[in-house]
Order: structure tokens, then sequence, then C-alpha cells
């Protein structure tokens, strides 16, 4: 964080400042203790089983400066307010207002807005000093906590930014009002809270709607709902995707090795450039077009896009990680969490990675889908058997409809098993894995990972 005192703090966020005003804040917010480090200030939530007031002394004496909470801490400097969560909100909003240098990036999208975050960040990243969040920090918490990561040497910082609601991203990017902003694609993820996937698209076009006429806005050309999101905002739109229409465009989509493709970058005034993804999946190659955008805009050159797009460091965990264990069977996790749309992109990958080899889809529940919840869980069974998947695991009985699905395809030949927990699915995968299977891992955030990390346990170092 840039440095401020206490008093200045308390003066932005509203709040009481029980303690000298004159202390200044030059290190990291945080709102978990273990990670005070000296300079920091430390914000304290009251959860339903933890009051986070509790652990403000060990904050200060491991070198936080202060703490941000709801209540006075005896004998530690304070600054009280009603909300600490709105406060931090507060706190960030006036960071970033005093570093008029920074281009603050917002991408929002009902699936892949993680990948397409950290493939902005990385292309970025060449231009100059860049802050992401972190996984999917991407809620009222995590967008100012991110935010409060940047100090004056940050030139770009990249904010994902999820939504269950009409609001939701309207009120994140009053923490952080974008300079650019990026939608990847509309959905049924979250349907439950939205009504509809019109609904969804209304929420997401909010992202756009808070640009200035100054800034710009990077939509996907391959889909219709954000492609209208155009006339929502007087900012300059770019479309990129694989459309002919398309302002930063891919041709020529290759598949390579490991469930990776390749394509040819074409952006306006610049020769074309051939770009070979380090990023498994075929929906990347969208995702990597919405970031080259984005970089271009910042001035980054097509040659360097395409050799930052072809290094695979910086990518997010449980994201297709595609990984070899010693005895030459290989897994895909992608288990960080899940939608239709997103399971539809992994069972795909799955495919293309595989090739003529065995496929075994071990997939969870995916949560938040209200009335489609069976509808959608059934789409990906129907879809797994048609792209000729060999055995579906299904993990407890609320994802049961995925089998459901797959059954109903009569040209199907695999075998589907329908497991309690993950304990049971690795069980049953370890008893019946064969050199050569390959093995996507997906599901929404019920310990899905858990069979992942019990795969990975005998990685080879080929």
């Amino acid at each position: 964080m840039i440095p401020m005192s206490l008093g200045e703090i308390a003066a932005v966020v509203g709040g009481a400042l029980y303690g000298a005003p004159e202390p200044v804040v030059d290190g990291p917010v945080e709102y978990d203790s273990r990670k005070i480090r000296a300079g920091g200030l430390f914000v304290a939530f009251v959860g339903e089983k933890v009051d986070a007031h509790d652990f403000a002394a060990k904050a200060v004496a491991d070198g936080a400066v202060g703490v941000l909470g709801s209540r006075p801490v005896p004998g530690v400097p304070t600054i009280v307010v009603d909300d600490p969560r709105h406060a931090l909100g507060l706190l960030a909003r006036e960071v970033l207002r005093r570093l008029p240098a920074l281009t603050v990036v917002a991408v929002t999208g009902s699936s892949g807005k993680t990948s397409t975050k950290d493939l902005i960040a990385k292309l970025l990243a060449t231009a100059g000093p860049a802050v992401a969040t972190t996984g999917s920090e991407n809620n009222e918490l995590g967008t100012p906590y991110t935010a409060l990561k940047v100090s004056a040497a940050t030139r770009f910082l990249v904010l994902e930014m999820g939504s269950r609601g009409v609001g939701h991203l309207r009120y994140l990017c009053e923490i952080a009002p974008p300079d650019v902003s990026v939608v990847v694609n509309v959905g049924v993820a979250h349907i439950a809270e939205f009504g509809s996937v019109d609904g969804i698209a209304l929420a997401k076009g909010e992202l756009v709607e808070a640009l200035s006429a100054s800034g710009l806005a990077v939509l996907n050309a391959d889909d219709d709902r954000v492609r209208a999101m155009a006339s929502r905002t007087t900012a300059r739109v770019v479309l990129a995707g694989e459309s002919s229409s398309s302002d930063i465009s891919g041709t020529d989509v290759v598949a390579l090795d490991a469930g990776r493709f390749g394509f040819t970058l074409h952006v306006p005034g610049a020769a074309p450039v051939p770009v070979r993804l380090a990023a498994a999946g075929r929906h990347q190659v969208g995702n990597a077009l919405l970031a080259a955008a984005v970089a271009t805009h910042a001035g980054v050159t097509p040659d360097e896009i395409a050799t930052a797009l072809g290094d695979p460091a910086g990518l997010s965990t449980r994201r297709m990680d595609v990984f070899d264990r010693a005895d030459d069977v290989t897994v895909i996790d992608d288990s960080f969490n899940a939608n239709p749309a997103s399971m539809a992109a992994a069972l795909r990958a799955l495919v293309d990675v595989a090739g003529e080899r065995r496929k075994i889809a071990v997939l969870g529940f995916m949560a938040e889908l209200g009335e489609y919840e069976r509808a959608g869980h059934e789409e990906v069974g129907r879809l797994a058997a048609e792209l000729g998947v060999d055995r579906l695991v299904a993990i407890s009985e609320q994802a049961a409809p995925i089998l459901d699905g797959a059954a109903a395809v009569a040209s199907w030949g695999g075998d589907s098993v329908l497991v309690t927990d993950q304990e049971a699915a690795v069980a049953l995968l370890r008893g019946s894995l064969l050199p050569r299977d390959v093995v996507l891992v997906k599901g929404s955030r019920y310990r899905t990972w858990d069979v992942a990390d019990a795969l990975r346990a005998e990685v080879s170092d080929k």
C-alpha cells in the first residue's frame, strides 16, 4: 500500500482513531493476522466463530502499525468504524485515486474470467509492474484487498470481479473505477441469483457502464450478449475473438500437444503473429484474444504477446493444470470451480489431451443453478457421452443427474459410476486406473480438489 498515516486513514474511512495519528502504514493490509508484516494494517472482522479483534495485539506485536476494526482494542492503535469491510473499500478507493497513472483493468464473465485475468496480468507485466487478483478473490472483500496491494511503482491493477446479482459489479467499480473493462462471456453460472440469462447479461454489463468516455471496453466478439454491451458505454469498444468482425482476432486455430492450441494473432497495423498457448483447452484461445486486446492497448507488441502467452508461468492453480504421474496417467486438475459452460470446456479439453487414450471424467456438483440445476447437470452428462468420454464418475447424489444425461445418449459406449464422496472417488480410481489413462477432475468448491490432490501424489519428473 502507498504510505498513509493512521490519521489519514481514519479520515478517509470516517472512523474514530484510538491512538496517535502520526504512525504511517507502509506495509500490506491484511485480515489474516498470520500474514502481518512490518508496517502493515490489520483489519479485524467479527465472524460467526472468531472475533479477529482477539488477535489485534499479536498483530501489532508482529509489526502492524494499527488495527481497523469495529471496536477499540485496549493498548492497540485502532481505527473504529461500523463496518470494517465497507471501510476497506473506502480506503482502497482513496489509494487508487492518489495514483492517477495507474491503469485499472476489471474482468468479469460467467466462466473463464480467472484464466483471462491471469493472461492479462501476464501480458501487462511485460509493460510494467502489475498487481492482480490472486485466485478468484473477486468479491466485496477481495477487490479492495487486492487493490491495496498496489504501490506508487505499480502501473497496472488487474481485478477479477464476480457478481451474484444486479448492482454487485456497480459497487465493486465504485471501489476500483476501471479504465479498461473486459467481459468474457454470459452463461448460466449463478443463475439462481439472477433469475435468467438476460438478468446475468444485465448485471455483467455494469462493468462497461462504469467506464468513463476515456475508457476502453474489451468485449468478446463471439458472444452475442457481450457484443450487445457496446451500446451501454460511451467508452471506446474493442471486439476480440474469432469472428471476422473482431478488431483483435485469431485465425487458423490448430491443436498442438497435450490439449494446447495455437492460432494466428491479428492486430491492426501489425503483421500476423503465430501464437502457441501454454494454457490447455480450446476455450483458452478466446481468453487469450481478450488478453491480447488489453495488452495491445497498453503498448505491448504482438511478438511480446505471443512470447508471454507461450510461457506457462503465472497461471492460477487448479485451472486446467495438466500433469503426468509416475504410472503414465495424465491428470487434468480443473477442480477449483464449475458451471455448465466451464464443464463443457473442460470436457472438450479432456478429449483434446487424451486423443485415443482412455478418457475418465470425475465430476462434482455444480452449485447455484437454481431451477436449472437438474437440466444443467444432465446437459453436462450428455455432452460427455457425445464427446466419447469412456468413464464418468459423479461425486454425490447431487451430481447424479450427470449420469442420467449420459445414459440418455443411446450411442454412448462408456460406463458410469456414482460415488458418495471424494474419498470413494479416490479409492475407485486407485483400483482401476491404467497406464496412459487421462483423468479430468472438476466440480464446484465442495472439496473436489481432494481427488486431484490425491492423484497428484505420484507426479513424475518427466
